[in-house]
């Protein structure tokens, strides 16, 4: 985990802000974003998540156990980020303990499948694919990852910085993670977000046409939610556009 020290100023204390990275990223995938923050309204918690960096090896590799680590860490009322799978832990965080979040900022990520036969296929799908990854060296792990439809259009330098990212895992507990904390794993939680009365910000990449649709629907179900549409952004978000990330944080104009 890391935590950025900062000096209270004006007798006033900057809210702790909670980012968490997507599968099989680290708590570093966030370092474009959190020196770019305001240092006055936030203190960022970048925890790394189970089968991922520092909690490569920590078991079980499930929902409930990030779940419990994050609100471990956290203080008792902080803001939550979360990218891609890293939203999904969000949203799980958030139903949790509701008392706790005081904004919810959604990125690039979705409430979970619902059709159970598709949720089948994808487990079948992961567990093929975690086999396969649990046999390859990081390099070779960081070429099959980064070959997905969904990052296509990668621009070269986010590439690299995502790169570097992915070689801090060891792809034998990210086999782990994929086992546990798939979406065809993941029981949807698109029923339940109507629970959520928080302030949601929806974040989504113009060329990410699938999220998009998520995105939309998230409007659709939650109370006080927003949604920021990044130009020219596909899936990978904090790395491909840092500054949106943090304009939609900070409610700032991108």
């Amino acid at each position: 985990m890391s935590t950025v020290s900062l000096t209270e100023k004006n007798g006033e204390v900057p809210e702790t802000l909670v980012l968490l990275h997507g599968f099989a990223g680290t708590h570093r995938a966030w370092d474009l974003v959190v020196p770019e923050l305001d240092a006055e309204r936030y203190l960022p918690l970048v925890p790394d998540l189970r089968g991922h960096g520092t909690k490569g090896r920590v078991r079980p590799v499930t929902f409930a156990g990030c779940v419990a680590d994050v609100l471990a860490q956290a203080p008792p009322r902080f803001a939550l980020c979360g990218y891609s799978f890293g939203g999904r832990v969000a949203q799980h965080v958030a139903l949790a303990a509701p008392e706790r979040v005081t904004r919810l900022i959604l990125v690039a990520t979705s409430a979970g499948l619902e059709d159970e036969d598709e949720r089948a296929a994808r487990r079948a799908q992961d567990e093929a694919l975690a086999a396969e990854i649990e046999g390859l060296d990081g390099e070779a792990f960081a070429d099959r990852w980064q070959a997905q439809a969904v990052f296509h259009g990668t621009p070269d330098e986010a590439a690299r910085f995502w790169r570097a990212d992915l070689l801090r895992n060891d792809p034998r507990d990210l086999a782990e993670a994929l086992r546990g904390l798939g979406p065809g794993v993941m029981e949807p939680v698109w029923s339940r977000l109507g629970e959520l009365t928080m302030p949601v910000t929806v974040v989504v990449g113009d060329r990410d046409d699938k999220f998009m649709a998520f995105a939309d629907r998230y409007l659709s179900i939650l109370p006080a939610a927003e949604k920021v549409v990044v130009a020219g952004a596909g899936h990978g978000i904090p790395r491909e556009a840092p500054q949106a990330i943090v304009a939609a944080i900070q409610g700032d104009d991108a």
